[in-house]
């Protein structure tokens, strides 16, 4: 399964996360011209992450 960006709006909750500079200008690069926030690609990245955590259980 591929990572799709995908607008989205929902209630929430102001965290301070900090990240590289190079990471930055990734996401940044991915997002240009999209539809979609940093931090709504952020919460979307970290959503696909939790779904296909390998957590070594099998």
């Amino acid at each position: 399964m591929s990572f799709r960006i995908v607008p989205d709006k929902k209630e929430t909750e102001n965290k301070t996360v900090r990240f590289p500079l190079p990471l930055i200008r990734e996401i940044e690069h991915a997002i240009q011209n999209k539809d979609i926030t940093f931090s709504g690609f952020v919460i979307q990245a970290c959503q696909y992450a939790l779904q296909n955590l390998d957590t070594g259980d099998k």
